[in-house]
């Protein structure tokens, strides 16, 4: 939320969001061997779910979650069912 509404916040935001429209990394996610736990809307207009399965058909060690009735940005959207998600996948993972 405070992003959103700072200004300098958004105009960094953004770049980065035009950054990674302008360099596909399709041929750079299977090289990352970090464990990554993705959480998607499933409604997002911005970038389709599609997007999301090809993410997690590309990370070698990722696991994939939706959150319903969501677009964008699942975090602003909805904190409480995203930090559960995540908290969970964390305990799985014992991090």
């Amino acid at each position: 939320f405070a992003t959103v509404n700072d200004r300098m916040k958004l105009v960094k935001t953004l770049s980065i969001a035009k950054s990674a429209i302008r360099h596909n990394m399709a041929k750079d996610l299977p090289k990352m061997k970090t464990p990554t736990c993705i959480i998607w809307g499933k409604n997002d207009s911005v970038t389709p779910p599609n997007v999301a399965e090809e993410f997690h058909e590309l990370l070698p060690d990722s696991d994939l979650y939706w959150i319903d009735k969501c677009g964008h940005a699942p975090m602003m959207e909805h904190p409480e069912e995203f930090n559960a998600i995540l908290y969970d996948w964390l305990q799985k993972r014992n991090f």
